[in-house]
């Protein structure tokens, strides 16, 4: 058969290197991720910006599947990935914190202020 095998729904032959049945159209295995430049910086830029949406769209994050790949060049890519989203997620909270603390800090202020003014 010269390294064909049969398509476990159709039953018809298929290559080693096809990700697809050619007939019936089943997933046979996954295609390697890009490695591109520009695959590159959307998920960069994805993993920064993760965190502000409040996860909304993690299952759209493809990082998880870069890190668990066996292609080094791939899995280091997801590495960074992960490392760029606990940073960007670590700096959200941080300002979240920040910001909510000053917040209430001039609310503060602001209401001792105005209770200085009153003659009791």
């Amino acid at each position: 058969m010269n390294g064909e095998s049969t398509c476990s729904v159709c039953h018809q032959p298929i290559l080693p290197q096809y990700y697809f049945c050619p007939n019936c159209g089943k997933e046979i295995h996954e295609k390697p991720l890009s490695t591109s430049f520009w695959n590159q910086v959307g998920l960069y830029v994805f993993s920064l910006i993760l965190p502000s949406i409040c996860f909304i769209m993690v299952t759209r994050w493809k990082g998880l599947k870069y890190l668990k790949s066996v292609d080094k060049k791939t899995k280091g890519i997801g590495a960074v990935a992960l490392t760029l989203l606990i940073l960007s997620t670590v700096v959200t909270y941080w300002f979240a914190v920040v910001w909510t603390r000053d917040f209430i800090q001039a609310s503060i202020n602001s209401a001792n202020i105005d209770l200085s003014g009153l003659v009791l």
